[in-house]
């Protein structure tokens, strides 16, 4: 997730504190409109079809920065309706929708596409829709933090297009059922191009036609489910090589497209990938779409994290373009990009959440990938200086989680504090092989689908066996920290939990005179007996904040 070139030299803190999250204050602070209801909500014209298959066939001109095609919508009938919503963002614009070959009637409110299907829709019924569209899809100022297409030369002066959208919405340039809650089980991609140019797009390829008009047409087919903004093209004269991974489920083909003038050094630094399947296959299971390959694609942005198709634009550096993100040193150790961007095939495409409000389930996952393969690669403690160190970046001005149902997301708090939540639950577990599994068995219990908060947060529960309802309450719907008071007087330890929601319990790890000692806080003075001028620290793998409890009695 990433920025342009002006703001990349800068710190990844930079750029959540200053873009992230003011833009993300001041979106949470806007008033909510009938189209952000309309974007966000699953509307009785949304809930009714159940999508299974896109093709999505679009002509990209260079020449004008047009855009113009077809998408085929195939889906189920869950309960018959017959008006179905089909969202297409301006200046884009639908020319036409059939059914069984005749033409229907649609109206528009904004952004939204309201279809009157003449054919009955039936119970459990299977049925296709065709949308046409075209035109001058939005220009992504800043991809991707802003969506859209991105009209770029490479340095020989040749077309260099590229799609960013999430958060803003796939349908920003192509017409589809535009929430993350369902998605097709499967899609096939045919993108038509200049004959010199090289669409890269998700899954695999399954040929190239020639066209009369000079223009060749990728078809990229993916068998696995796919949310709408993990959905790319990446247009340019590429230059193409392949390698393989052995991973948990046998080989993964590993395919990388970059721009001529990358290729050499290219074939030795994308061997990172396989430090990356090591680490990430080990905590998280499987690589989850073998079926679909894996892909690194030039792009001229830092990159994201389209399913299949990860996009790269890292400068071939270490570090987020060479800077460490957790001001630790063992940012330096790793490519930023190719790790957080990977890890998003588990956290993010193979499991998303149904609203983007709960986007903290792809990217607190996702920056917590880079400090457990720190730890897989240099050590438990290196892991976790790394991820401490990362909480220079946080800004706890608004809670993670967003508003539901106005295709609003949360904090940009969701990487690093929740990376730290997370971390400060393996504390709490306190075995590491039990942590481990527990983070396999969430990559299984919800591969390939799309979840909500309470679906994950009972699950850790489960699999903790611990009630984390309020843990998960302080971290993601509070702003403020755990602040753990104690002070030591004669032989007596006393300590409490302030700045807490009511009842919060969680237990808290210190040590006495260096001896490791599990202690069990609440909200009212708790006295231990210890050795006359004892000493006490705070486990710092816990994001707290440890406070001098006599001075607050004082005031």
């Amino acid at each position: 997730m990433n920025l342009s070139v002006s703001i990349f030299k800068t710190s990844l803190l930079t750029m959540l504190l200053i873009i992230g999250l003011t833009i993300n204050a001041s979106a949470q602070n806007r008033p909510f409109t009938h189209q952000d209801t309309l974007r966000g909500s699953i509307s009785k014209e949304r809930i009714w079809w159940d999508l299974k298959y896109y093709h999505l066939e679009v002509a990209v001109n260079p020449a004008d920065s047009t855009l113009k095609g077809q998408n085929t919508i195939r889906y189920k009938v869950n309960n018959p309706y017959q008006v179905m919503q089909i969202d297409l963002q301006e200046p884009m614009k639908i020319s036409k929708i059939l059914q069984d070959n005749k033409e229907l009637k649609f109206t528009r409110d904004g952004n939204a596409w309201f279809v009157e299907l003449k054919k009955p829709q039936k119970q459990d019924a299977v049925n296709e829709l065709l949308v046409q569209f075209d035109g001058r899809p939005r220009i992504s100022r800043n991809p991707p933090w802003s969506g859209g297409l991105s009209w770029r030369k490479d340095k020989n002066g040749g077309p260099w297009i590229v799609t960013t959208c999430q958060g803003d919405g796939a349908s920003i340039w192509w017409p589809c059922k535009d929430h993350q809650y369902d998605e097709p089980d499967s899609m096939l991609i045919s993108i038509t191009v200049p004959e010199a140019l090289t669409d890269v797009s998700n899954g695999r390829l399954r040929g190239v036609i020639q066209n009369a008009n000079h223009t060749r047409t990728f078809n990229w087919f993916v068998s696995n489910p796919i949310n709408n903004y993990g959905v790319n093209m990446n247009i340019a004269d590429y230059a193409h090589f392949s390698d393989k991974y052995q991973g948990e489920k046998g080989v993964i083909d590993c395919e990388y497209y970059v721009l001529k003038e990358n290729l050499e050094k290219a074939k030795t630094y994308f061997q990172e990938v396989t430090r990356m399947f090591k680490a990430l296959e080990y905590w998280y299971g499987p690589y989850p779409f073998y079926e679909d390959s894996y892909k690194l694609v030039d792009v001229p942005y830092p990159g994201m994290e389209h399913q299949s198709s990860v996009t790269y634009g890292n400068g071939y550096k270490f570090g987020y373009g060479g800077r460490d993100e957790s001001h630790t040193g063992w940012g330096l150790k790793f490519d930023f990009i190719i790790v957080h961007e990977s890890s998003h095939e588990w956290y993010g495409n193979s499991i998303t959440s149904k609203d983007i409000a709960d986007m903290w389930i792809h990217e607190s996952f996702g920056a917590y990938s880079e400090s457990l393969f720190v730890d897989y690669h240099y050590g438990k403690q290196a892991g976790s200086e790394y991820c401490i160190g990362t909480r220079k970046n946080i800004g706890n001005r608004s809670p993670i989680i967003g508003p539901y149902n106005v295709n609003r997301e949360g904090s940009g708090d969701m990487y690093s504090k929740g990376a730290n939540m997370l971390h400060t639950l393996r504390q709490i577990v306190d075995n590491d092989d039990k942590f481990r599994n527990i983070l396999r068995g969430l990559s299984a219990k919800f591969y390939h689908q799309t979840v909500t908060t309470e679906q994950v947060e009972n699950y850790l529960s489960e699999a903790t066996g611990l009630n984390l309802k309020l843990f998960f309450d302080q971290y993601l719907r509070n702003t403020k920290i755990p602040v753990f008071e104690y002070s030591v007087v004669g032989k007596v330890l006393a300590y409490r939990w302030k700045d807490c929601i009511v009842g919060f319990d969680m237990p808290l790890k210190i040590k006495i005179n260096n001896t490791d000692k599990w202690v069990y806080p609440i909200g009212e003075l708790t006295q231990l007996s210890v050795d006359e001028n004892s000493t006490v620290t705070v486990d710092p793998a816990f994001y707290v904040i440890p406070s001098d409890l006599s001075k607050s009695l004082e005031k």
